[in-house]
């Protein structure tokens, strides 16, 4: 059975039954009741584990989630998402969670492109699309730097306002737990 199969059959038992919240829509759901933003890794192991282990409930926050929470570029995709955070969706508070044991500690620009060569992705593509990806892959060495480092880009971003609260986390991927860095 493909992934598809089970995945719709997990919703349809999901809908049916009483694990489903049958919210009332209405635009107040679609707003982050407690005014806050995540960015985190991507990282399988946080999926459903990161909000429990935070005591955040659905409707409570935007969740942005990319490979190492790294941002590559001033107008990224991370970028974006936060600007709609902030100024369409009310969030005055950002909350930038890394974790230990990061794949991205490993990752390099060179088993990339090489993995993508060997999957029939041409050079040309490559280079066309992937201008960045030796900054990117190869650059992320440390999850609690990269924490700093995303911290210090979203409060120098010069299209983040000055009283947005920005904090830097860490999270054990095992545990939950949760140390402030800044």
């Amino acid at each position: 059975m493909s992934v598809l199969k089970d995945i719709l059959k997990a919703n349809k038992v999901f809908y049916q039954s009483s694990q489903s919240p049958h919210i009332q829509e209405d635009e107040s759901a679609k707003v982050p009741q407690r005014h806050f933003a995540i960015v985190t890794c991507m990282d399988t192991r946080l999926v459903g584990f990161l909000e429990p282990a935070l005591g955040i409930k659905r409707g409570e926050c935007t969740l942005i989630k990319s490979a190492g929470n790294y941002i590559t570029d001033s107008f990224d995709n991370i970028i974006q998402s936060l600007l709609v955070s902030i100024f369409e969706l009310g969030v005055t508070e950002i909350f930038v969670i890394g974790h230990h044991e990061c794949g991205m500690t490993n990752t390099t620009s060179d088993r990339i492109i090489g993995t993508m060569i060997q999957r029939g992705i041409s050079m040309e593509a490559i280079k066309t699309f992937c201008s960045q990806i030796e900054t990117w892959a190869s650059g992320f060495k440390d999850p609690e730097s990269n924490v700093y480092n995303t911290v210090k880009k979203l409060k120098e971003h010069p299209l983040i306002p000055a009283d947005i609260v920005i904090h830097g986390l860490m999270i054990h991927p095992r545990s939950g737990k949760i140390e402030e860095l800044l």
